[in-house]
């Protein structure tokens, strides 16, 4: 860079040196050179002597015009020395000879030594004689170098090119330069949010980069690096695996059953005996682009995760898929494990042909009841050993089955999935309209026809809800049996038999129609320890159908008045019959006959479910809203949500949803349960208000006895968050219902028990269409029900007569807990803790004779047509002395018939 004008020192910035305090002058403008002729400085002063020296020049070496003499005699040489300022014409033109340029001298020129334009130092004679000015132009000394000119300073020359980072002269250009503070000023907030958006951006681009390489190359890579690690199953080694038995065992480790598959040393079938029809079918069910796809269909992956991520179920995997998954046993819902799955399916549709995979899956797939391989499961499902001879309407079905082989004993699934297949052939032009049109669904061989591992008649069932329980743990059959696990259950082979045996004699003889089913469970685990869904050859009652619970569900309304602070002495008009808001006056509600309080307009709580007075609990479940006792039933193990037959039911709602009507205040209307889960509420009573969830796999081990499962209690305070609230509740419960096994269905040797009655009338008629008895002692709860398949049919026993809770479900009951309790501890119910009034007051009886203490009472008795579950001799009006409501009366054998009553308003008949 060239010599900085005015002769500064090098690399001084431009305007100067900056001032103190902040500031720094701006450079000033190029003054104006006087003319070579104008003074040099100032003049000499007067006098007759030699001309002197001219005077100090400017404050700078700046090459001037000749200065003028001193005014002296004698004419002064001047110099060209610089004017000072005080003697510069500002409208004056400087104007310096230029001599020659050197090679490689900078703009400006050379400066080269010369004398100081300043003052003199001390002591010292100016430069410059009187007289005389200072300056180049003035007299040289000898020997003094001549000095140089400088270029004039407003003469245009190259410059250097200016730096990238800034421009030299922009700041002297900026207006009010001089004024200018350097101290930057506060940005403000807009400018700062500003740059920080710019900030998230550039950082928003660069992840989004970033990541949208990781999306295209990432799975590149994995890809090709698990393509090299993974291994294609082989079908010969998975049918050998297949092969192997479960072990199930009772809770004393006695075996139950071994469960071998079906065709456990069957010969694969070659690509040549499989027909076209069984090809179609299994394509449409499961994989319609098989033949074209490379090994996994993206559109069904991807339909599946958005389906999963809508809370929809779907499948995503195709036939290669699934054959990867049935072989390597992975079923984990992970995307690593999907995405190794796709792999793999990859991997094998490059290195197989698609004939040999379809042969491979077709030959281990899993068809449900116990049958792996398409071969198998011809002979289970039609009882056929040569494929060729299916129908395609059968290969349909077979083909149905794969999705859910574990449900093919429920009809509604079973002929879901027959239909979508026949639908999805139609779809795909493999059959015609006429003959989707004309063809019906085949029928399937009978379950128990196709099983050979000694497990028949009602502990089929048992396998079946093993099985379940199993399945929901995601140990599905095929799993397990490739493990050869063992199964250790909790069903007590005592009690199991004790069952089966109380089933057996009360139902000997009975009528054919009739349907039975009950089960047990330990109140202080939930383990179900007997379970008996019927005879094996139709439906598991237990847990596959919903029934009207009918006046065993009234100790819900009981928990509901209990959680409000009510107890069991509170008194209700129990009168017959009454009208309700919203039921109008042609629609009341009625007791069962026979069935009256001692004084129906005030009747307790507890008189009313001794008795199972209608009207006390229709009216209680108004009053506290029925959305509470529906609650109440949930909290003690009622399931807010099941599935029937494949399909999801809510239970305790009503039709649209919402809460349940009146009706379930006595167990009828839309009030439908699973027998088995009144059994698990009526635990809830006996374990004093905790809930267990009932299960029947208590663990699974390997053959080396490693355990690979085991059971995870769920348990917690059923009717308050609070323990001992929760106790308390279900001890009031107990204390009122210990009083109703009593008569006929007394546990044997005075052993406490407790429980509930329950009958729902059969729609327009004065009998029974279904019935109950649910109870309970401190160790054991269990449950009966007894209907018909169709539910529309009256209940009559052997006799002849109408069966009633107290009958036959009462009398299975009972049989069931005497052999099961028998040398037992006789343990006794707790004493409950009082919530509200736990006995009704003492009421003022109209009778002539006077009481005989202040706690006794007299009251006045008219006798009445008994029910079926009550017996009394017909005898005059008599007068008999009472303490509280605990009168007894002298009973005999003599029975009547019951008269004919009014149903229930609102489709819900009398119940009791």
């Amino acid at each position: 860079m060239g010599t900085p004008p005015g002769g500064l020192p090098q690399g001084t910035p431009p305007g100067g040196i900056p001032q103190a305090g902040g500031r720094r002058r701006a450079p000033e403008p190029n003054r104006p050179a006087g003319p070579p002729d104008g003074p040099g400085g100032r003049r000499g002063g007067p006098g007759d002597g030699v001309p002197g020296r001219g005077g100090p020049g400017g404050p700078a070496p700046r090459a001037g015009g000749p200065g003028a003499g001193g005014p002296g005699n004698g004419p002064g040489a001047g110099g060209p020395g610089v004017p000072s300022a005080a003697n510069a014409d500002p409208n004056a033109t400087r104007q310096v000879p230029r001599g020659p340029v050197r090679p490689n001298t900078p703009p400006g020129g050379v400066r080269r030594p010369g004398p100081d334009g300043g003052p003199p130092p001390p002591g010292r004679p100016p430069v410059g004689g009187p007289g005389a000015p200072t300056g180049p132009g003035g007299a040289r000394r000898p020997g003094e170098e001549p000095t140089d000119l400088l270029p004039p300073v407003h003469q245009t020359v190259a410059r250097e090119p200016e730096l990238l980072t800034h421009r030299e002269d922009e700041v002297a250009l900026e207006p009010f330069y001089e004024d200018d503070d350097y101290d930057d000023d506060e940005p403000t907030e807009e400018e700062v949010k500003a740059v920080r958006r710019k900030k998230i951006w550039r950082r928003v681009r660069r992840v989004s980069y970033v990541g949208l390489f990781l999306m295209i190359i990432g799975p590149i890579v994995a890809f090709a690096i698990a393509y090299q690690l993974v291994d294609v199953p082989n079908p010969e080694q998975l049918a050998f695996d297949q092969a192997k038995a479960i072990t199930i065992l009772y809770s004393d480790k006695s075996v139950m059953t071994k469960i071998a598959p079906s065709g456990a040393n069957r010969t694969l079938v070659k690509y040549e005996d499989l027909p076209d029809t069984l090809k179609k079918a299994v394509f449409a069910a499961e994989d319609p682009t098989f033949e074209t796809n490379p090994g996994f269909d993206f559109t069904a992956i991807a339909r599946a995760v958005w389906y999963q991520a809508t809370d929809r179920d779907s499948g995503g995997s195709g036939l290669t898929q699934q054959y990867v998954k049935q072989a390597t046993d992975e079923d984990q819902g992970t995307l690593s494990r999907k995405f190794t799955e796709v792999v793999k399916a990859y991997k094998m549709s490059e290195q197989q042909e698609k004939k040999d995979i379809l042969t491979a899956y077709l030959n281990t797939i899993y068809f449900g009841r116990s049958a792996y391989g398409v071969k198998e499961a011809a002979k289970v499902y039609f009882n056929k050993d040569n494929l060729n001879d299916l129908t395609q309407a059968e290969a349909a079905q077979i083909a149905g089955m794969i999705q859910s082989p574990g449900r093919s004993e429920e009809p509604a699934y079973v002929k879901e999935r027959w239909d979508y297949v026949m639908d999805q052939l139609l779809k795909f032009n493999w059959i015609d309209q006429a003959y989707r049109d004309n063809e019906k669904q085949p029928p399937i061989r009978p379950l128990a026809e196709t099983q050979s591992d000694g497990l028949d008649g009602p502990r089929l069932f048992l396998r079946m809800q093993v099985e379940a329980e199993l399945a929901e743990n995601k140990w599905t059959l095929d799993r397990t049996q490739k493990t050869g696990a063992v199964v250790h259950t909790t069903i007590d082979p005592k009690m199991q038999t004790s069952a089966e045996e109380a089933v057996q004699e009360v139902m000997e003889g009975q009528p054919a129609e009739l349907r039975t089913s009950m089960s047990a469970i330990d109140p202080n685990t939930g383990a179900v320890l007997a379970y008996w869904g019927g005879d094996g050859s139709g439906i598991d009652y237990q847990k596959g159908t919903l029934q009207e619970p009918g006046s065993s569900f009234k100790p819900f309304d009981f928990v509901a008045a209990l959680q409000k602070g009510e107890g069991a002495g509170k008194l209700y008009d129990g009168s017959s019959p009454r009208t309700f808001p919203g039921r109008g006056e042609n629609n009341p509600v009625r007791n069962s006959p026979g069935v009256a309080c001692a004084s129906p307009r005030q009747c307790s709580v507890r008189e009313a479910m001794v008795k199972s007075v209608n009207t006390v609990f229709f009216d209680m479940a108004i009053r506290l809203g029925t959305g509470n006792v529906a609650e109440a039933a949930h909290q003690a193990g009622i399931p807010r949500e099941v599935k029937i037959e494949g399909k999801p039911r809510q239970l305790l709602v009503s039709e649209s949803g919402g809460q349940p009507d009146g009706n379930i205040s006595i167990g009828g209307g839309q009030t439908l349960v699973r027998p088995f889960d009144m059994t698990s509420t009526y635990a809830t009573f006996a374990a004093r208000g905790v809930y267990h969830e009932p299960y029947f796999v208590s663990k699974i081990t390997n053959a080396e006895g490693e355990t690979l499962y085991t059971h995870a209690d769920v348990t917690r305070p059923a009717f308050d968050p609070d323990p001992q609230k929760s106790q308390d509740i279900a001890d009031n419960v107990t204390d009122v219902l210990k009083a109703i096994p009593s008569g006929k269905i007394a546990c044997a040797d005075r052993r406490e028990c407790a429980g509930k009655t329950g009958t729902h009338e059969l729609a327009n008629s004065t009998r029974n269409a279904k019935a109950w008895m649910v109870g309970y002692t401190p160790t054991l709860a269990s449950g009966v029900w007894v209907g018909t398949d169709a539910g529309n049919v009256a209940l009559v026993d052997k006799d002849g007569d109408d069966i009633y809770g107290s009958g036959v479900p009462g009398k299975i009951w009972k049989t069931f807990m005497d052999k099961a309790m028998a040398g037992a501890p006789m343990d006794k119910f707790p004493k409950p803790k009082p919530i509200g009034e736990i006995e009704a007051p003492k009421i003022v009886p109209t009778t002539t004779t006077p009481p005989k203490k202040d706690d006794e009472v007299t009251q006045t008795t008219t006798p009445t047509k008994p029910t079926r579950d009550e017996t009394t001799t017909t005898q005059p009006p008599r007068t008999t002395t009472c303490v509280g409501l605990r009168c007894q009366t002298t009973t005999t054998s003599v029975t009547e018939p019951n008269p004919n009553p009014n149903p229930i308003g609102g489709g819900s008949p009398p119940t009791r």
